[in-house]
């Protein structure tokens, strides 16, 4: 499982003009999920996301977490996470999970962010969204459960 987070001031995702999802202070998890993850990579990444110190200080150093800050997260499901652009000019995204396997497992990821005291906001499963966010730092990281 592959997580893309932004740290963000405010986030939305609108789908067909309708804001779907939004939040004012917290992370943007773009989330990718592969044949191979399993509730123990849901629940490592979780665990993570959550106590993750990324947020500053009194003096400006990242000492605080996510749920140090009462932040939230907007979670967008994005199959691209695992794209192999290695070989000609059209990736390969044979290693995303199928669609009711990722959209299972993606459920589950957001349900095990929620368990740890996060309000979580999402996008819609599989369809076209417009992601706009303000990133705050910038602070941006990939996470990636173990293999």
């Amino acid at each position: 499982m592959r997580v893309l987070l932004q740290r963000s001031k405010k986030a939305q995702v609108v789908v067909a003009e309708e804001t779907v999802g939004q939040i004012d202070y917290g992370y943007v998890l773009l989330v990718g999920v592969t044949h191979e993850d399993t509730v123990k990579d849901i629940e490592w990444l979780a665990e993570k996301i959550v106590h993750l110190r990324l947020f500053e200080d009194d003096e400006g150093k990242m000492n605080h977490s996510l749920i140090d800050v009462g932040g939230s997260v907007l979670s967008v499901s994005q199959f691209t996470l695992y794209g192999d652009a290695k070989k000609g000019r059209r990736p390969s995204f044979t290693n995303a999970a199928r669609p009711d396997l990722a959209n299972d497992l993606y459920e589950q990821f957001n349900e095990a962010i929620k368990s740890r005291g996060v309000n979580v906001e999402t996008g819609v499963f599989g369809a076209m969204m417009d992601v706009s966010l303000t990133n705050d730092g910038p602070v941006t990281l990939m996470l990636e459960s173990p293999q």
